[in-house]
């Protein structure tokens, strides 16, 4: 229905009502309330008859381009009232049902002749992906006031939800800004122990040996030793994985939303440093690959990559990725494998490939630690029962180790951190290879 009667027409039928009850007393008192409702009901059509058109308003829905997971996100909604009189709006968004909406659903807006309003409402996205906006609905009070007329204006959209991006911003901010961003956090300096020769400065007590220039020394009388900066556009290539292990929760997040929010904190601030940053995800098969390039077009393909990506019941194929990497990138990177271990077997493929990695490109895996895992580890056990669950969990903790520790001795690189820590750390670990020239 396309219109719906107010509280003045039902107050007014309700008079009606009232000459009703006289009828009991003068049969004229039925022939009043019939030209009485009669007139009513004729007024009611009238007044829906003149009623303005659609074409005399104006509705615009107004959001960003992105809307960010986790975060709200503003939705606009303006009414430009091109009548001549006052207008009273009933509104409703028609918004994607999958997010959480943040304010009433509908609102009551005034808009005098030849003005606009505004209406402003927020969602919270839980999930990546793509979304859609309905119809707006709007509900104008007629000119007699005797009822409500609903119109629908197409306003239909497709909005992406994208990783919240404000943790990886922060994070190229104070790399750029050389400071240093929260406690626990490395500050990025642009001289280092890089390969890149800068200047010449008189040696002071701390410094390497080897970098001492006997040449200059020679020449001035004194130890002079050589100052380098940190190398430039070189690679770093992140590997997520999207198998079955990183389907598992860890809050509201899957493990592949954390890695997700860890692989454009590193995107940032490569892209900051000037370093060439790509992409390849992969489950059975390779899903996309973005080569090694530089800049901010860049970091914005792999956020476009990412946005839609879901993790999957299958195992990965470590192989079919690895031998896809290698055929594809033959420049030395740092090669950033964001994946889970369970044990010592499971992840023999996983190791296997990695370590041929080496040594012409550093790997670096990380892994999302299990922290309900060690909690259980390190808690008192209740129960017979308990202590050997304890036991299996320390075996599982063991050979996860035991499987870094092998990467490690190769000459690779691997972490084991916790969901809420995994971009931070991904940074540190980034920062550290800069500054230490292992690349």
């Amino acid at each position: 229905m396309k219109f719906v009667f107010t509280a003045r027409f039902f107050w007014l039928l309700a008079g009606g009502l009232g000459l009703l009850s006289l009828g009991w007393i003068s049969s004229g008192a039925l022939y009043i309330t019939a030209f009485y409702d009669a007139g009513l009901l004729l007024a009611a059509a009238t007044d829906f008859f003149l009623t303005e058109k659609p074409s005399s308003f104006r509705i615009e829905r107004l959001t960003e381009e992105r809307f960010a997971m986790g975060a709200n996100n503003e939705v606009e909604i303006k009414i430009t009232n091109l009548a001549r009189r006052k207008v009273t709006f009933i509104v409703k968004d028609e918004y994607p049902p999958q997010m959480e909406l943040r304010n009433p659903r509908e609102v009551r807006l005034t808009a005098p002749a030849g003005r606009t309003r505004t209406w402003r409402y927020f969602l919270l996205p839980t999930a990546r992906g793509s979304y859609g906006f309905g119809n707006t609905s709007v509900r104008l009070r007629t000119a007699m006031g005797l009822l409500w007329r609903q119109f629908d204006y197409s306003t239909t959209r497709e909005v992406k939800v994208y990783p919240d991006i404000r943790e990886a911003r922060k994070h190229e901010i104070y790399a750029h800004r050389n400071r240093r961003p929260e406690p626990g956090l490395r500050r990025m300096r642009v001289r280092g122990q890089g390969r890149e020769f800068e200047s010449l400065r008189e040696f002071v007590t701390g410094d390497e040996i080897r970098h001492i220039s006997w040449g200059a020394t020679a020449r001035r009388g004194k130890l002079i030793t050589r100052q380098y900066t940190i190398e430039r556009s070189q690679n770093v290539v992140v590997m997520l994985d999207t198998g079955r292990l990183m389907t598992a929760r860890i809050g509201d997040l899957t493990k592949l939303d954390h890695s997700i929010n860890a692989t454009l904190s590193i995107a940032y601030v490569a892209a900051a440093g000037g370093d060439n940053i790509g992409l390849l995800a992969f489950s059975r098969r390779v899903l996309t690959y973005l080569p090694p390039r530089r800049g901010r077009d860049q970091v914005n393909q792999v956020m476009e990559s990412l946005y839609n990506i879901e993790p999957q019941m299958i195992e990965p194929s470590y192989a079919r990725a690895f031998n896809f990497f290698s055929a594809n990138c033959k420049r030395r990177s740092l090669v950033v494998i964001l994946t889970d271990l369970v044990d010592r077997d499971a992840s023999a493929e996983l190791l296997a490939h990695t370590s041929k990695l080496i040594p012409r490109h550093l790997p670096l895996i990380i892994t999302i630690g299990d922290t309900d895992l060690r909690e259980f580890v390190r808690a008192k056990p209740q129960l017979p029962q308990d202590v050997y669950r304890q036991g299996v969990a320390e075996e599982i903790l063991r050979q996860r180790e035991e499987a870094l520790m092998r990467i490690r001795h190769a000459g690779g690189l691997a972490l084991d951190v916790p969901a809420g820590r995994l971009s931070l750390e991904l940074v540190n670990k980034y920062m550290e290879v800069k500054e230490r020239g292992l690349l």
